[in-house]
C-alpha cells in the first residue's frame, strides 16, 4: 500500500507522461529500474533520447521542485542512463537530462514545468 507521499509522486509522475506526449515527446519506457537507481520517464524528443527526472510537491514549503535534482542524484541518473544506452546497443544516440516539476496546491490545477537540459551527462 502507498502512503501519501508515493501517491503523491506516482500521480505527478503520471501528469508529467501525459504533458510530455501532449507536447511530442514518444515515451520509451517508464520507471526504469537498476542498481544505480531509477529513471523517471525516458522518451524521444525528436531524434534526442531524453532522460527526465519528475519532481512532484504539493507546496513550495520546503523549495522548488527542481531543487530537489542534487548533484548526487543527477549522478545517480547518468549511471542508470549509461546502463540503459548499454543494453540498449545506443551508444551513438544523442541524449538528454531533463526535469519535470509538478506542484500540486490545494484547491488549483497542478502547474507542470519542463526544463530541458536541466544537466549535463556527469560521467
Amino acid at each position: 500500500m502507498l502512503n501519501r507521499l508515493q501517491l503523491l509522486g506516482k500521480n505527478g509522475e503520471k501528469r508529467a507522461a501525459g504533458f510530455l506526449k501532449r507536447n511530442g515527446f514518444k515515451l520509451v519506457e517508464q520507471n526504469f529500474r537498476c542498481r544505480y537507481g531509477e529513471i523517471d520517464i525516458i522518451a524521444y524528443d525528436g531524434p534526442c533520447l531524453v532522460f527526465v527526472e519528475v519532481k512532484t510537491r504539493s507546496s513550495n514549503d520546503y523549495g522548488n521542485p527542481l531543487s530537489a535534482v542534487t548533484a548526487r542524484k543527477q549522478q545517480q541518473i547518468c549511471k542508470a542512463a549509461q546502463l540503459f544506452l548499454a543494453q540498449k546497443n545506443l551508444y551513438h544516440c544523442q541524449v538528454r537530462f531533463d526535469v519535470v516539476a509538478v506542484l500540486h496546491q490545494k484547491g488549483q490545477p497542478p502547474r507542470i514545468d519542463l526544463v530541458k537540459n536541466a544537466f549535463e551527462y556527469c560521467l
